[in-house]
């Protein structure tokens, strides 16, 4: 059982599922709670990142998963998001592509399908936020400008943005769609004020930045 094996191995040893199993507490008279968890887990592609990204509607239509299971799970989502984010806030400004890479490495652990997060900085390089964009599949993803730009003027006193995505085949070479759509988005960046000031590719615990490649147009 998850619990009696979380007390003698530790937190780490369990799963995800596992994980998942001891927050949802109890299961149905047909499935268990690990069962649900797996379903659960399913529904974002085995993703941790998918999960952090799910919503209550989502949730509820997954069987055995009640109102206050579906909220007690929301709770836990957000709970690690603010975890990392605290965490990546720690450094507190920006200044090159190897500072972004380590902020953005945690929110990158343990997924499998292709991300897109950004990094809002005001003009002095201060992190303000990191957010998660949009959730793709094994081989892409889609980076919406009309997303990201609405994130920038959420956030106060964002005047700086950093984009990145992942390539699970840990291939980090920028595609010609990575390459049309930062141009995309570094035009559409002027017309609000804003700057794209780099734009990272990260695989396996490396990365390409446009930046450092004279990418960026």
């Amino acid at each position: 059982m998850p619990r009696e094996k979380l007390l003698d191995k530790g937190a780490k040893a369990l799963t995800n599922a596992e994980l998942l199993a001891i927050l949802i507490n109890t299961g149905t008279q047909n499935n268990s709670a690990l069962d649900i968890a797996k379903e659960v887990l399913t529904s974002c592609g085995q993703d941790l990142l998918g999960f952090e990204q799910l919503e209550f509607s989502t949730l509820r239509k997954i069987k055995g998963l009640g109102p206050k299971k579906a909220v007690t799970l929301l709770a836990a989502i957000e709970l690690g998001r603010r975890g990392k984010l605290a965490k990546a806030l720690v450094r507190k400004k920006v200044s090159s592509s190897q500072d972004a890479f380590e902020v953005l490495m945690p929110f990158y652990t343990d997924i499998s399908q292709e991300h897109c997060i950004a990094i809002f900085l005001d003009q002095g390089n201060k992190l303000l936020s990191v957010q998660a964009i949009s959730t793709g599949g094994l081989t892409s993803t889609v980076v919406d400008p009309r997303i990201i730009f609405r994130k920038a003027l959420e956030i106060k006193n964002t005047a700086q943005i950093i984009i990145s995505h992942n390539h699970p085949s840990g291939n980090i070479s920028p595609s010609a769609a990575d390459k049309n759509i930062t141009k995309k988005l570094t035009e559409g960046a002027k017309l609000l004020d804003l700057k794209i000031v780099d734009h990272l590719i990260i695989g396996h615990n490396e990365y390409c930045s446009f930046a450092d490649s004279a990418l960026l147009v």
